[in-house]
């Protein structure tokens, strides 16, 4: 089995409860250890294993790049989220201003690698009174769409990728005839 088979598995079967509770927000979410936890029982069936690796590449202002990592010895993929730290937090010291930027780093990058759908998390649709605006989705680099090729091809649904990404309608052909 690929890696990118093994991947295809867990973003088809993964299951994580929202076990959290916001009571500022009013809403359930799931943490990058909840996601975490829910990707144990395929470490051991797909031999594969899962890491995560922070730097930061800005000092001014702060920012995070968080990259999630699916391997199996042979190969890997991964996937990215970058976060700014929210140096104006109140009622937060600064190792705690960094500590949330780092999980939310971690939840967002994971959520990228298993294709977790955002949409459905209440980080992604709780305004916290602000005015709402339409997320745009991501345009699809060419190294993204190869592997949206073999995610397809692998069994993946092309719905999963077009909710992440803004595909062109020669790409989103290309993609259904796989």
């Amino acid at each position: 089995m690929t890696i990118y088979q093994k991947l295809s598995k867990i973003q088809q079967e993964f299951k994580s409860k929202k076990s959290r509770y916001n009571s500022f927000g009013k809403y359930y979410f799931r943490s990058a250890e909840d996601i975490l936890e829910a990707t144990k029982p395929f470490l051991k069936e797909l031999d594969v294993t899962v890491t995560i690796q922070e730097d930061l590449i800005s000092f001014e202002p702060p920012v995070l790049k968080v990259t999630a990592t699916l391997a199996d010895g042979k190969d890997s993929l991964n996937a990215v989220a970058i976060v700014g730290v929210d140096l104006d937090q109140k009622g937060m010291q600064m190792p705690q201003r960094y500590g949330a930027a780092s999980s939310y780093g971690k939840k967002y990058a994971l959520g990228n690698l298993f294709l977790i759908d955002d949409t459905q998390d209440a980080d992604a649709t709780n305004t916290h009174g602000k005015k709402q605006t339409i997320k745009e989705k991501a345009i699809i680099s060419a190294q993204q769409l190869a592997k949206a090729k073999d995610y397809v091809k692998s069994g993946g649904k092309l719905d999963a990728i077009k909710s992440k990404y803004s595909l062109t309608k020669a790409q989103e052909q290309e993609l259904a005839t796989l």
